[in-house]
């Protein structure tokens, strides 16, 4: 019988998956249906594909009546996105990536543990437990896996301090508390693969002698906290648990948690704060308890890791930066979605050869990394490999995955202060560099943006982000100020060209642009009149139009829906 899967991770739901399925449920046939997590293609959501036999073909942009057509044994090649011969116009999107962390995502239902074992599930923990703890760590220390949640510690070193750490009761922690803006890489593995995710605590709690655990998740992702508990009920009705108690422990969404001394004090009902180290979490962590703490990529490694072995892990990536890494593909380009790569793969792939390059074939121009503590990458650096060596040297950070793509039109200076704007509202206000000084960088942005800056203002935005990254005492504080000190290394011009000649060079600050009409190309379509949310916008039909400054809000609208260039940005 044939089987149709039906996309329903967040942003096929949100795309409309859930009216695809719920017309295909209503109409039954001679097919089974089911739902999956993402396979990645988040550009063309909601996705469905047919598995007939050997047969898989996905399809993209499916609506309620093309699912039904599609069902009754239609094939429109137009939305045909992959097949399993390699035909679909976005065949290559999959077929460039290396997928280990999101080899089942998209594949199975993840609410079936069934399923997840079909692939091999649970057979890395079986293992384990004819292995020693010790055994359990050498092979995480031989793999050379990193921790993925961005500071890239060795997995199997952090395991081994918590195992020798003197005390019965020990904590194993995931940290789901996923913040960065443009990221989503821990939400769909947990929506696509959970059991993955639960296998890899249960080793890692079977090598430190850990019999409880706590998967920190944002409330945010309520799809993901129903799988998680429902994986976690599954394995323990089995009886993969072993013992092991694990609870999901839903977070506020405070990005300061996703430090992990922040984290502790959130799961003990305390308010998130990061606190002094030493005493490390391996000695003194939850309730004051041996911990180890992972992100859920790192623990989704896990599994593959013990079930294929070292050898096969180390074969993928670099030397110091074994295996793959999962990174989300959002900003200006072609397609969005989730793409897992061999560590050591330029940028430039990541952008042009899985991304598809950059929307409407305007320049690259810069991609942040790291989330709004990374830093902007330019594209002249686009060929530097994405592992914990190189990016650090550009000025940036891995952090957890997030990669923001910008092009010609994306002001640097601008870029800064979004993401300076978002860590200061994150900021717990615990240390005062943190507090106050990320408040006075954020000050200065807003000044130069607004077509109000000083001479002054860029060695004062140096030496002051500088003294915020001494003078902080966790990650946030310690790399709030790398947006700025980045696009300052890289893209200094932009900055002199708001202070000095108070112009945007992007033409994206709305303070220093203006919208006028280029007579000679007008046709007088009046679109761009219609697209004017003020009414700023006059003529008619067959006349030049013109542009009221008083009234325009320089949104931009006008210039995105004239077809024929007549609306000049300057």
């Amino acid at each position: 019988m044939r089987k149709l899967l039906v996309g329903t991770g967040t942003c096929g739901l949100s795309a409309g998956a859930g009216k695809v399925i719920e017309a295909l449920r209503n109409n039954p046939g001679e097919y089974e249906l089911s739902g999956t997590g993402c396979i990645g293609m988040c550009f063309v959501e909601p996705l469905l594909e047919v598995r007939d036999g050997d047969s898989r073909r996905i399809y993209g942009e499916v609506t309620p009546e093309l699912a039904l057509s599609i069902a009754s044994g239609a094939d429109p090649v137009d939305n045909l996105v992959w097949s399993d011969d390699g035909r679909g116009s976005h065949a290559d999107f999959l077929e460039k990536q290396d997928r280990l962390v999101l080899r089942n995502c998209g594949v199975i239902n993840p609410d079936s543990m069934d399923d997840y074992i079909a692939t091999g599930g649970y057979e890395a923990l079986r293992m384990a437990w004819e292995m020693t703890p010790g055994e359990i760590i050498q092979i995480m220390k031989d793999s050379g896996l990193r921790g993925r949640g961005g500071a890239g510690f060795p997995t199997g070193m952090k395991w081994s301090f918590a195992a020798s750490a003197a005390g019965e009761d020990k904590y194993i922690i995931c940290n789901a508390d996923e913040g960065d803006p443009g990221a989503f890489m821990d939400r769909s593995i947990i929506e696509g693969d959970p059991h993955a995710v639960i296998e890899g605590m249960f080793i890692a709690a079977r090598a430190i002698g850990a019999a409880n655990g706590y998967i920190y998740c944002r409330a945010e992702y309520p799809l993901a906290v129903k799988r998680l508990e429902n994986a976690i009920a599954q394995a323990g009705e089995r009886g993969f648990a072993q013992g092991v108690h694990l609870k999901v422990k839903m977070g506020a969404g405070a990005f300061v948690c996703g430090e992990e001394t922040a984290l502790f004090r959130s799961i003990e009902g305390k308010r998130g704060m990061p606190t002094f180290r030493p005493p490390y979490p391996a000695e003194k962590g939850l309730f004051a308890k041996p911990t180890n703490n992972n992100n859920v990529e790192t623990y989704a490694c896990v599994p593959w890791i013990v079930r294929n072995g070292v050898k096969a892990f180390r074969e993928r990536g670099t030397e110091k930066s074994p295996g793959t890494k999962v990174f989300a593909l959002a900003g200006k380009v072609k397609r969005g979605g989730l793409a897992e790569v061999a560590m050591g793969t330029p940028i430039r792939h990541l952008v042009f050869g899985i991304g598809g390059g950059i929307k409407k074939d305007k320049a690259f121009k810069a991609v942040q990394m790291g989330g709004p503590s990374g830093g902007c990458i330019p594209e002249h650096l686009a060929d530097t490999p994405v592992d914990f060596e190189s990016i650090p040297a550009t000025g940036a950070i891995m952090g957890s995955g997030g990669m923001v793509v910008m092009d010609e039109t994306s002001c640097m200076v601008d870029i800064a202060r979004f993401f300076l704007n978002f860590t200061c509202d994150e900021s717990c206000g615990k240390c005062t560099f943190c507090r106050v000084g990320n408040r006075r960088l954020l000050e200065t942005l807003e000044r130069i943006t607004a077509g109000e800056g000083r001479e002054e203002d860029i060695p004062f935005l140096e030496t002051l982000g500088r003294q915020i990254i001494d003078g902080s005492l966790c990650g946030l504080g310690q790399t709030a100020p790398n947006p700025i000190l980045t696009t300052l290394r890289y893209f200094r011009n932009e900055y002199e060209a708001h202070i000095q000649e108070k112009k945007c060079p992007a033409g994206s600050c709305r303070a220093l642009i203006k919208f006028t009409v280029n007579p000679e190309t007008c046709k007088a379509c009046t679109l761009c009149a219609k697209a004017c949310p003020v009414n700023a916008v006059s003529g008619q039909r067959g006349q030049v139009h013109s542009i009221d400054q008083h009234k325009c809000t320089k949104c931009g609208a006008c210039y995105d829906a004239c077809p024929f260039d007549a609306i000049i940005r300057e």
